[in-house]
Protein backbone atom coordinates (compact mmCIF):
# COMPACT_ATOMS: atom_id res chain seq x y z
CA UNK A 1 0.00 0.00 0.00
CA UNK A 2 1.32 3.26 -1.17
CA UNK A 3 1.78 6.41 1.82
CA UNK A 4 1.84 9.78 1.32
CA UNK A 5 5.31 11.56 2.00
CA UNK A 6 5.94 14.07 4.18
CA UNK A 7 5.99 16.36 1.24
CA UNK A 8 2.43 15.78 0.58
CA UNK A 9 2.85 14.34 -2.85
CA UNK A 10 1.28 10.78 -3.69
CA UNK A 11 3.34 9.79 -6.62
CA UNK A 12 3.40 6.29 -5.56
CA UNK A 13 -0.08 6.24 -6.38
CA UNK A 14 -0.15 8.27 -9.84
CA UNK A 15 -0.49 6.15 -13.00
CA UNK A 16 1.54 8.33 -15.72
CA UNK A 17 -0.30 5.99 -19.26
CA UNK A 18 2.68 8.06 -21.10
CA UNK A 19 5.46 6.62 -19.32
CA UNK A 20 7.51 3.35 -20.82
CA UNK A 21 7.57 1.42 -17.84
CA UNK A 22 6.59 3.96 -15.20
CA UNK A 23 9.90 5.53 -15.70
CA UNK A 24 11.20 8.18 -17.51
CA UNK A 25 9.30 11.05 -19.36
CA UNK A 26 6.21 11.26 -18.74
CA UNK A 27 4.89 12.22 -21.95
CA UNK A 28 7.29 9.50 -24.27
CA UNK A 29 4.42 7.01 -25.41
CA UNK A 30 2.26 9.97 -26.49
CA UNK A 31 4.93 10.90 -28.69
CA UNK A 32 4.77 7.86 -30.40
CA UNK A 33 1.34 7.96 -30.67
CA UNK A 34 1.43 10.99 -32.55
CA UNK A 35 3.76 9.62 -34.91
CA UNK A 36 1.54 6.85 -35.69
CA UNK A 37 -1.56 8.46 -36.16
CA UNK A 38 0.57 11.23 -38.55
CA UNK A 39 1.58 7.97 -40.94
CA UNK A 40 -2.30 6.38 -40.59
CA UNK A 41 -3.29 9.71 -42.14
CA UNK A 42 -0.65 9.55 -45.01
CA UNK A 43 -1.06 6.11 -46.03
CA UNK A 44 -4.82 6.20 -45.88
CA UNK A 45 -4.90 8.77 -48.33
CA UNK A 46 -2.25 8.83 -50.32
CA UNK A 47 -3.40 6.25 -52.94
CA UNK A 48 -0.91 6.94 -55.78
CA UNK A 49 2.16 6.32 -53.76
CA UNK A 50 2.06 2.84 -54.65
CA UNK A 51 0.76 3.02 -58.12
CA UNK A 52 4.04 4.87 -59.35
CA UNK A 53 7.65 4.15 -59.34
CA UNK A 54 8.84 5.26 -56.23
CA UNK A 55 12.69 5.66 -55.28
CA UNK A 56 14.57 6.66 -52.12
CA UNK A 57 17.10 9.35 -53.18
CA UNK A 58 19.97 9.91 -50.78
CA UNK A 59 23.45 12.27 -51.17
CA UNK A 60 21.95 13.96 -54.23
CA UNK A 61 19.01 16.38 -55.17
CA UNK A 62 18.11 14.49 -58.24
CA UNK A 63 17.93 10.94 -59.71
CA UNK A 64 18.22 9.88 -63.31
CA UNK A 65 15.82 7.49 -64.88
CA UNK A 66 17.06 5.83 -68.65
CA UNK A 67 15.14 4.69 -71.07
CA UNK A 68 15.72 1.99 -73.79
CA UNK A 69 14.40 1.75 -77.02
CA UNK A 70 13.30 -1.19 -79.46
CA UNK A 71 16.06 -2.84 -81.34
CA UNK A 72 16.02 -4.63 -84.74
CA UNK A 73 17.11 -8.11 -85.98
CA UNK A 74 19.12 -8.20 -89.01
CA UNK A 75 20.65 -11.20 -90.49
CA UNK A 76 24.19 -12.38 -90.20
CA UNK A 77 26.94 -11.53 -93.17
CA UNK A 78 29.31 -14.70 -93.06
CA UNK A 79 33.12 -13.48 -92.18
CA UNK A 80 31.85 -10.08 -90.81
CA UNK A 81 32.55 -9.13 -87.07
CA UNK A 82 29.61 -8.86 -84.97
CA UNK A 83 30.09 -5.19 -83.59
CA UNK A 84 26.42 -4.68 -82.35
CA UNK A 85 23.82 -3.48 -84.85
CA UNK A 86 24.63 -1.41 -88.14
CA UNK A 87 21.72 0.81 -87.08
CA UNK A 88 23.33 1.77 -83.84
CA UNK A 89 19.92 0.32 -82.27
CA UNK A 90 18.99 0.50 -79.43
CA UNK A 91 18.73 4.32 -78.77
CA UNK A 92 18.91 5.55 -75.20
CA UNK A 93 17.79 8.72 -73.70
CA UNK A 94 17.38 9.60 -70.28
CA UNK A 95 15.04 11.76 -67.75
CA UNK A 96 15.72 13.42 -64.59
CA UNK A 97 13.45 13.78 -61.31
CA UNK A 98 14.35 16.48 -59.06
CA UNK A 99 13.56 16.53 -55.49
CA UNK A 100 11.43 19.58 -54.73
CA UNK A 101 11.61 21.89 -51.55
CA UNK A 102 10.76 20.64 -48.32
CA UNK A 103 7.22 20.06 -47.74
CA UNK A 104 5.62 20.66 -44.28
CA UNK A 105 2.70 21.05 -42.43
CA UNK A 106 2.52 21.84 -38.53
CA UNK A 107 0.17 22.74 -35.25
CA UNK A 108 1.39 24.49 -32.31
CA UNK A 109 -0.56 22.97 -29.46
CA UNK A 110 -0.93 24.69 -26.06
CA UNK A 111 -0.24 23.06 -22.93
CA UNK A 112 -2.96 24.11 -21.31
CA UNK A 113 -5.53 23.85 -24.51
CA UNK A 114 -4.49 20.10 -24.54
CA UNK A 115 -5.26 19.81 -20.72
CA UNK A 116 -8.37 21.38 -20.96
CA UNK A 117 -9.75 19.22 -23.91
CA UNK A 118 -12.04 16.20 -23.23
CA UNK A 119 -11.09 14.25 -26.17
CA UNK A 120 -7.39 13.09 -27.55
CA UNK A 121 -6.19 16.64 -29.09
CA UNK A 122 -3.05 14.86 -30.53
CA UNK A 123 -4.05 12.41 -32.39
CA UNK A 124 -7.05 14.23 -33.83
CA UNK A 125 -4.30 16.87 -35.31
CA UNK A 126 -2.04 14.02 -36.01
CA UNK A 127 -4.33 12.80 -38.90
CA UNK A 128 -5.13 16.01 -40.10
CA UNK A 129 -1.33 17.08 -40.88
CA UNK A 130 -1.16 12.71 -42.28
CA UNK A 131 -4.36 14.25 -44.79
CA UNK A 132 -2.62 17.46 -46.07
CA UNK A 133 0.67 15.47 -46.86
CA UNK A 134 -1.17 12.69 -48.78
CA UNK A 135 -3.35 15.07 -50.77
CA UNK A 136 -0.64 17.62 -52.16
CA UNK A 137 2.01 13.90 -52.79
CA UNK A 138 -1.22 12.33 -54.94
CA UNK A 139 -2.20 15.48 -56.62
CA UNK A 140 1.56 16.57 -58.04
CA UNK A 141 1.89 12.82 -59.46
CA UNK A 142 -1.48 12.82 -60.82
CA UNK A 143 -0.80 16.07 -62.06
CA UNK A 144 2.35 14.52 -63.68
CA UNK A 145 0.94 11.73 -65.45
CA UNK A 146 -1.53 14.20 -66.98
CA UNK A 147 1.24 15.63 -68.69
CA UNK A 148 2.60 12.43 -69.31
CA UNK A 149 -0.22 11.46 -71.10
CA UNK A 150 0.40 14.64 -73.79
CA UNK A 151 4.14 14.15 -74.37
CA UNK A 152 5.96 12.16 -76.63
CA UNK A 153 8.58 9.22 -76.24
CA UNK A 154 11.89 10.49 -75.48
CA UNK A 155 13.13 7.63 -77.83
CA UNK A 156 13.44 10.16 -81.06
CA UNK A 157 16.21 8.36 -82.96
CA UNK A 158 14.98 8.32 -86.79
CA UNK A 159 12.88 5.18 -87.30
CA UNK A 160 13.07 3.93 -83.67
CA UNK A 161 10.53 6.28 -82.20
CA UNK A 162 8.90 5.02 -79.20
CA UNK A 163 5.45 5.12 -78.34
CA UNK A 164 4.03 8.45 -76.56
CA UNK A 165 1.07 9.69 -74.58
CA UNK A 166 -2.45 8.81 -75.13
CA UNK A 167 -5.46 11.08 -74.32
CA UNK A 168 -9.18 9.99 -74.78
CA UNK A 169 -12.11 12.36 -75.24
CA UNK A 170 -14.98 10.97 -72.86
CA UNK A 171 -18.30 10.91 -74.92
CA UNK A 172 -18.83 12.66 -78.70
CA UNK A 173 -20.91 15.37 -77.62
CA UNK A 174 -18.62 18.15 -77.04
CA UNK A 175 -20.27 18.57 -73.32
CA UNK A 176 -18.36 18.51 -69.91
CA UNK A 177 -21.23 16.65 -68.35
CA UNK A 178 -20.22 13.32 -70.84
CA UNK A 179 -18.00 12.83 -67.99
CA UNK A 180 -20.45 11.66 -65.83
CA UNK A 181 -22.13 9.10 -68.50
CA UNK A 182 -21.22 5.45 -67.20
CA UNK A 183 -21.63 4.57 -71.19
CA UNK A 184 -19.21 6.33 -72.33
CA UNK A 185 -16.76 6.07 -69.23
CA UNK A 186 -16.44 2.49 -69.76
CA UNK A 187 -16.07 2.82 -73.27
CA UNK A 188 -13.48 5.06 -72.70
CA UNK A 189 -11.58 2.43 -70.47
CA UNK A 190 -11.79 -0.02 -73.38
CA UNK A 191 -10.03 2.56 -75.67
CA UNK A 192 -7.39 3.17 -73.18
CA UNK A 193 -6.95 -0.39 -72.41
CA UNK A 194 -6.36 -1.11 -76.21
CA UNK A 195 -4.02 1.80 -76.70
CA UNK A 196 -1.65 0.84 -73.83
CA UNK A 197 -1.77 -2.73 -75.49
CA UNK A 198 -0.94 -1.50 -78.84
CA UNK A 199 1.75 0.08 -77.28
CA UNK A 200 3.43 -2.43 -75.59
CA UNK A 201 2.43 -1.36 -72.23
CA UNK A 202 2.79 -4.07 -69.76
CA UNK A 203 -0.77 -5.12 -68.62
CA UNK A 204 0.32 -5.75 -64.65
CA UNK A 205 -0.44 -3.11 -62.63
CA UNK A 206 -2.76 -1.24 -64.61
CA UNK A 207 -5.33 1.32 -63.04
CA UNK A 208 -7.42 4.24 -63.62
CA UNK A 209 -8.45 6.70 -61.00
CA UNK A 210 -11.73 9.18 -61.35
CA UNK A 211 -13.47 11.43 -59.23
CA UNK A 212 -16.25 9.91 -56.51
CA UNK A 213 -19.01 10.89 -58.85
CA UNK A 214 -17.64 9.27 -61.71
CA UNK A 215 -16.91 5.94 -59.64
CA UNK A 216 -20.68 5.92 -58.58
CA UNK A 217 -21.98 6.12 -62.04
CA UNK A 218 -19.98 3.40 -63.18
CA UNK A 219 -21.31 1.12 -60.03
CA UNK A 220 -24.85 2.19 -61.05
CA UNK A 221 -24.48 0.78 -63.97
CA UNK A 222 -23.77 -2.66 -62.87
CA UNK A 223 -27.18 -4.12 -64.43
CA UNK A 224 -25.97 -3.73 -67.96
CA UNK A 225 -22.60 -3.56 -67.68
CA UNK A 226 -21.46 -6.44 -65.43
CA UNK A 227 -18.69 -4.67 -63.40
CA UNK A 228 -19.16 -5.38 -59.75
CA UNK A 229 -17.49 -8.74 -58.92
CA UNK A 230 -20.55 -10.69 -57.97
CA UNK A 231 -18.86 -11.71 -54.61
CA UNK A 232 -19.10 -8.08 -53.63
CA UNK A 233 -22.56 -7.36 -53.15
CA UNK A 234 -24.68 -5.71 -50.34
CA UNK A 235 -22.85 -3.12 -48.21
CA UNK A 236 -19.86 -3.14 -50.45
CA UNK A 237 -21.64 -2.09 -53.04
CA UNK A 238 -23.01 0.51 -51.58
CA UNK A 239 -19.62 1.42 -50.09
CA UNK A 240 -18.04 2.45 -53.45
CA UNK A 241 -16.20 -1.02 -53.42
CA UNK A 242 -18.04 -2.93 -55.80
CA UNK A 243 -15.95 -2.05 -58.64
CA UNK A 244 -13.41 -4.34 -59.50
CA UNK A 245 -11.98 -3.39 -63.00
CA UNK A 246 -12.69 -2.35 -66.73
CA UNK A 247 -10.30 -4.27 -69.10
CA UNK A 248 -8.21 -5.34 -66.61
CA UNK A 249 -7.64 -1.75 -65.36
CA UNK A 250 -8.35 -1.74 -61.65
CA UNK A 251 -10.59 1.38 -60.75
CA UNK A 252 -9.39 3.75 -57.46
CA UNK A 253 -11.31 7.34 -56.63
CA UNK A 254 -9.87 9.99 -55.42
CA UNK A 255 -10.72 13.83 -54.70
CA UNK A 256 -6.82 14.84 -55.85
CA UNK A 257 -7.30 13.74 -59.45
CA UNK A 258 -7.16 16.83 -62.11
CA UNK A 259 -10.87 17.54 -63.08
CA UNK A 260 -11.78 20.83 -65.18
CA UNK A 261 -9.18 22.44 -63.66
CA UNK A 262 -10.52 21.94 -59.97
CA UNK A 263 -9.52 18.52 -58.05
CA UNK A 264 -12.20 15.82 -57.32
CA UNK A 265 -15.41 17.68 -58.44
CA UNK A 266 -16.86 20.95 -60.02
CA UNK A 267 -20.18 22.28 -59.47
CA UNK A 268 -22.04 23.69 -62.10
CA UNK A 269 -21.40 27.80 -61.62
CA UNK A 270 -25.57 28.78 -61.73
CA UNK A 271 -28.92 26.70 -62.60
CA UNK A 272 -27.86 27.40 -66.16
CA UNK A 273 -24.73 25.83 -67.48
CA UNK A 274 -23.00 27.06 -70.47
CA UNK A 275 -23.15 24.20 -73.06
CA UNK A 276 -19.93 22.27 -73.83
CA UNK A 277 -17.86 23.84 -70.83
CA UNK A 278 -19.49 22.94 -67.62
CA UNK A 279 -20.83 20.46 -65.68
CA UNK A 280 -24.42 20.16 -64.42
CA UNK A 281 -23.74 19.10 -61.04
CA UNK A 282 -25.34 20.80 -58.76
CA UNK A 283 -23.69 22.10 -55.40
CA UNK A 284 -25.00 20.29 -52.79
CA UNK A 285 -24.16 22.99 -50.83
CA UNK A 286 -22.36 24.06 -47.26
CA UNK A 287 -19.03 22.00 -49.18
CA UNK A 288 -16.90 24.21 -47.00
CA UNK A 289 -12.99 25.51 -48.05
CA UNK A 290 -11.45 22.55 -49.04
CA UNK A 291 -14.08 21.06 -51.58
CA UNK A 292 -13.92 21.48 -55.32
CA UNK A 293 -10.74 23.75 -54.91
CA UNK A 294 -8.93 25.17 -57.84
CA UNK A 295 -5.75 23.66 -58.84
CA UNK A 296 -2.99 25.51 -57.38
CA UNK A 297 0.26 27.36 -59.47
CA UNK A 298 2.53 24.73 -59.39
CA UNK A 299 5.01 25.22 -62.45
CA UNK A 300 8.81 25.30 -62.27
CA UNK A 301 8.88 29.13 -61.65
CA UNK A 302 7.10 28.59 -58.73
CA UNK A 303 9.20 28.93 -55.39
CA UNK A 304 10.03 25.40 -53.88
CA UNK A 305 8.91 23.86 -56.68
CA UNK A 306 11.86 22.08 -59.14
CA UNK A 307 9.83 20.20 -61.44
CA UNK A 308 6.82 21.03 -63.83
CA UNK A 309 2.99 20.34 -62.45
CA UNK A 310 1.29 22.71 -64.29
CA UNK A 311 -1.65 25.45 -63.35
CA UNK A 312 -5.53 25.38 -63.47
CA UNK A 313 -5.31 25.87 -67.16
CA UNK A 314 -3.43 23.29 -68.31
CA UNK A 315 -6.05 21.02 -66.65
CA UNK A 316 -9.37 23.55 -68.04
CA UNK A 317 -11.02 19.43 -69.91
CA UNK A 318 -9.27 17.12 -68.34
CA UNK A 319 -11.65 14.07 -66.13
CA UNK A 320 -9.69 11.04 -65.74
CA UNK A 321 -6.46 9.27 -65.74
CA UNK A 322 -5.48 5.79 -66.83
CA UNK A 323 -2.31 4.87 -66.33
CA UNK A 324 0.40 1.74 -65.41
CA UNK A 325 3.04 1.36 -62.75
CA UNK A 326 5.62 2.83 -65.57
CA UNK A 327 3.55 6.27 -65.72
CA UNK A 328 5.24 8.52 -63.44
CA UNK A 329 8.23 8.09 -61.26
CA UNK A 330 8.04 10.03 -57.31
CA UNK A 331 11.88 10.29 -56.02
CA UNK A 332 11.79 10.63 -52.49
CA UNK A 333 14.24 12.01 -50.21
CA UNK A 334 12.94 12.26 -47.31
CA UNK A 335 9.64 10.03 -46.68
CA UNK A 336 7.19 11.28 -44.14
CA UNK A 337 8.46 11.63 -41.00
CA UNK A 338 7.18 14.00 -37.88
CA UNK A 339 8.66 16.34 -35.43
CA UNK A 340 7.74 17.52 -31.93
CA UNK A 341 9.84 20.42 -29.92
CA UNK A 342 10.37 19.87 -26.34
CA UNK A 343 12.73 20.81 -23.66
CA UNK A 344 12.93 24.01 -23.09
CA UNK A 345 11.32 25.20 -26.26
CA UNK A 346 8.15 23.62 -24.63
CA UNK A 347 8.86 25.54 -21.59
CA UNK A 348 9.66 28.75 -23.34
CA UNK A 349 5.77 28.67 -25.27
CA UNK A 350 4.83 26.30 -22.85
CA UNK A 351 3.17 23.83 -25.62
CA UNK A 352 4.67 21.70 -28.34
CA UNK A 353 5.29 22.11 -32.20
CA UNK A 354 3.69 19.11 -33.77
CA UNK A 355 5.32 18.95 -37.54
CA UNK A 356 4.95 16.74 -40.51
CA UNK A 357 7.24 17.00 -43.20
CA UNK A 358 8.54 15.17 -46.45
CA UNK A 359 10.38 15.97 -49.75
CA UNK A 360 9.56 14.32 -53.15
CA UNK A 361 9.84 14.78 -56.06
CA UNK A 362 7.73 13.60 -59.24
CA UNK A 363 7.36 13.37 -63.11
CA UNK A 364 6.29 11.09 -66.08
CA UNK A 365 8.52 8.88 -66.88
CA UNK A 366 7.10 6.42 -69.97
CA UNK A 367 4.54 8.73 -71.89
CA UNK A 368 2.72 5.67 -73.38
CA UNK A 369 1.66 4.32 -70.47
CA UNK A 370 -0.39 7.71 -69.32
CA UNK A 371 -3.61 8.25 -70.29
CA UNK A 372 -5.54 10.85 -69.91
CA UNK A 373 -9.03 11.62 -70.23
CA UNK A 374 -11.15 14.44 -71.41
CA UNK A 375 -14.75 15.92 -71.75
CA UNK A 376 -16.19 18.98 -73.17
CA UNK A 377 -14.18 19.35 -76.30
CA UNK A 378 -12.97 17.67 -79.59
CA UNK A 379 -9.81 19.11 -79.13
CA UNK A 380 -6.74 17.24 -77.10
CA UNK A 381 -5.58 19.28 -74.34
CA UNK A 382 -2.65 20.87 -75.61
CA UNK A 383 1.16 19.42 -74.55
CA UNK A 384 3.07 21.25 -71.54
CA UNK A 385 5.47 22.87 -74.11
CA UNK A 386 9.14 21.26 -74.39
CA UNK A 387 9.40 17.90 -72.61
CA UNK A 388 12.94 17.02 -72.86
CA UNK A 389 14.99 17.91 -71.39
CA UNK A 390 13.61 21.06 -70.05
CA UNK A 391 10.90 21.62 -68.32
CA UNK A 392 8.29 24.13 -69.57
CA UNK A 393 5.46 25.60 -68.70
Amino acid sequence: MAHQTTSGSNTALLTRPGQANATGDARALYLKLFSGEMFKGFQHNAIARDLVMRRTLKNGSSLQFIYTGHTTAEYHTPGNSILGNSDGAPPVAQKTITVDDLLISSAFVYELDETLAHYELRGEISKKIGYALAQKYDRLIFRSIARGARAVSPITKTNFVEPGGTQIRVGSNNQASDAYVSASLINAFYDAAAALDEKGVSSDGRVGVLNPRQYYELIQAVGTSGLVNRDEQGSSLQAGNGIIEIAGIKIYKSMNVPFFSQYGTKYAPDSNPAAGTDLETANPGNTGSFVSEGIEDAQASVSGVNNEYGNAAKFANTCGLIFQKEAAGCVEAMGPQVQVTSGDISVVYQGDVILGRLAMGADFLNPAACVELFAGTATKPAAFGSTYPANAS
